[in-house]
């Protein structure tokens, strides 16, 4: 698989992004023009489109709803230490709650916060030490207490809700596991 093209006139944020093109598939990155304080609006998301089917740049809106972001804020990567927040019920991108942006920093945010399931896994390298996650194949694959302190989606935590119920009332296996039925 090699990496898209984009159909949108670029730069689409100049205010506020540069978009890196690596010299390798997958390795282009977006980083910040701007420092803005943390939780702060960093920009609308105002050129989506409906995606028919689900593709490693579409994000999630919903549990069963995917866009196209149509801009370079499709150059935002994974960190399992995200500077940006990708809120799909506002269509917005704000500054992590945690932190401040700067300019030079890194366009990241958490994939899982938006994904369920994802079509492409890969093994992260955002450099996070012991909090990054390792395999990322969405959230539906990761354990509770390590979502514990992540900004999810609401489609992201009803889903993830609806899996903890039901592993609660599911029959234990032999292993003190729930049961597969």
């Amino acid at each position: 698989m090699s990496e898209f093209n984009p159909t949108w006139q670029q730069p689409s944020h100049p205010d506020r992004l540069q978009v890196l093109k690596g010299d390798q598939p997958f390795q282009s990155s977006a980083r910040s023009l701007i420092a803005l304080p943390a939780g702060a609006l960093f920009a609308k998301i105002t050129t989506a489109t409906r995606a028919p089917q689900t593709t490693y740049t579409s994000v999630a809106d919903g549990p069963d709803s995917r866009i196209e972001l149509n801009s370079d804020l499709v150059y935002c990567n994974h960190s399992c230490q995200p500077t940006l927040v990708f809120d799909m019920t506002r269509f917005e991108v704000r500054v992590a709650d945690d932190r401040p942006l700067a300019v030079g920093d890194e366009l990241t945010f958490f994939y899982p916060s938006t994904e369920w399931t994802m079509v492409q896994a890969f093994q992260c390298q955002c450099g996070a030490g012991d909090q990054c996650l390792g395999m990322i194949s969405g959230s539906r694959d990761i354990e509770p207490a390590l979502l514990q302190g992540y900004w999810l989606n609401e489609h992201v935590g009803r889903l993830f809700g609806e899996k903890v119920q039901l592993e609660k009332n599911a029959p234990l296996g032999r292993d003190s596991q729930p049961a597969l039925v």
